[in-house]
């Protein structure tokens, strides 16, 4: 029942508790008190809501950069993962596989205001052995939800 309820609020997390209940033919108040324990638990951790910013007058420059690391003996990834998570400018970071040790999710004002947080205070940390900067210059799809819009097809329908 867990995994069930937490993929439909991964889906859509304003769903009613009582369509939730009557697709799993229990009660509210058993959802409820689960949802409750699974925050507690901190399983689930928020309920942010995704917005598509290209049709605000908002004007976000969002990144992703690629962070190299040489970790510390005893500190490992962790300190330094601490530390870069607590920029306000940090919306994610993930440690990966590959050639970068971290994927590094920014957002600014500017690709100035990216770049020079990129360079003055993330690439200078200690431990950092290299960065690679990408700018996201348009969104498709995130968090599961497609972000664009599907063309109308106006054109006339022939039959014979």
């Amino acid at each position: 029942m867990r995994n069930t309820i937490l993929r439909m609020l991964e889906n859509n997390s304003r769903i009613d508790l009582h369509d939730v209940a009557l697709m799993l033919s229990t009660d509210e108040s058993v959802i409820l008190a689960e949802i409750e324990k699974m925050e507690a638990e901190g399983i689930i951790c928020g309920y942010p809501t995704l917005i598509n910013w290209d049709k605000t007058d908002s004007e976000k420059v969002n990144a992703l950069i690629e962070v190299h690391v040489t970790p510390q003996r005893g500190k490992g990834y962790e300190k330094l993962a601490e530390r870069i998570t607590n920029y306000p400018e940090v919306k994610a970071i993930y440690l990966m596989s590959g050639a970068y040790d971290f994927a590094v999710f920014l957002e600014g004002k500017t690709l100035k205001e990216v770049s020079m947080f990129v360079t003055t205070r993330l690439a200078t940390l200690e431990d950092v052995a290299g960065t690679a900067t990408h700018f996201i210059l348009k969104k498709y799809k995130d968090h599961g939800m497609i972000l664009i819009e599907k063309e109308e097809n106006d054109r006339m329908k022939v039959t014979p």
